[in-house]
């Protein structure tokens, strides 16, 4: 389909109402509703729906990170300016690093795209659970856009208290090309900031894993005991393994 030509807000053909709170699988027919099978890319069928609603402008949101054992959970939100294409633009799972990089570089850059990012720290985290933590966090990119959105798409779930008409789109980032354009910022934020962290914490390898669970970063734990990035209520078992403590003196996970 090809991208909007207009920069004319559509008018209205339904309430928002009939628009918002909605959760499409990824197997259902209609708009948006290619299978997987059939090898989908992310296009506008979902912003147009939006647009025919009078809804406009339509943000985009993702995260990255709720599987790691450290780091935060980082969230953001983007709207695309009606014609913006990239042939490489896709679900940053995807896409090869390299291809992310410089597509973060284009969206970062390109005028009339509005980035907002959220982050939920691992203290966050371990308080109020992964979850909880990934909508705080997605909440914290939609406030941070400078427009604000008329309507959300979001990747997986819908986001509870973000108070705007929504749908909540399974595999999300393969099927919107706001949400992965959300997908490709949230996830090279994060990347580059537990590459950063290996100057405070080498011991642990951040720039080869990004604190996901593999085999070397759980040996490294086993090896150094865990520092302040990671998540305890995520290493319960591994503590109880090691015997070791967090830095500050607690071994345990938060109740």
């Amino acid at each position: 389909m090809p991208a909007p030509r207009s920069t004319r807000r559509p008018a209205a053909s339904a309430t928002a109402e009939t628009f918002g709170r909605q959760r499409v699988a990824k197997s259902q027919g209609g708009i948006g509703g290619t299978s997987a099978a059939a090898g989908p890319r992310p296009d506008w069928r979902f912003e147009y729906q939006a647009w025919a609603h009078g809804l406009f402008p339509v943000a985009g949101v993702d995260e990255a990170g709720r599987g790691p054992l450290a780091g935060p959970v980082v969230a953001a939100a983007v709207i695309l300016p009606e014609g913006f294409a990239h042939p490489q633009l896709h679900d940053s799972k995807q896409v090869k690093p390299a291809v992310r990089a410089e597509l973060a570089h284009v969206l970062r850059t390109t005028p009339g795209v509005e980035i907002g990012l959220g982050v939920a720290t691992v203290e966050e985290i371990d308080a109020i659970n992964i979850l909880r933590a990934t909508f705080l966090a997605m909440r914290r990119a939609v406030q941070a856009l400078g427009p604000s959105p008329a309507a959300l798409l979001i990747d997986g779930n819908q986001l509870p208290g973000g108070g705007l008409p929504q749908i909540a789109l399974v595999e999300g980032d393969a099927r919107s090309l706001s949400i992965a354009a959300a997908s490709i910022i949230a996830k090279e934020w994060r990347d580059a900031h537990m590459c950063d962290a290996h100057a405070l914490h080498p011991h642990y390898d951040f720039p080869r894993h990004k604190g996901y669970a593999t085999a070397a970063h759980r040996d490294a734990i086993r090896r150094h005991g865990p520092c302040p990035l990671h998540r305890r209520s995520f290493l319960g078992g591994l503590l109880e393994e090691t015997g070791w403590l967090f830095p500050d003196g607690d071994g345990s996970a938060p109740a």
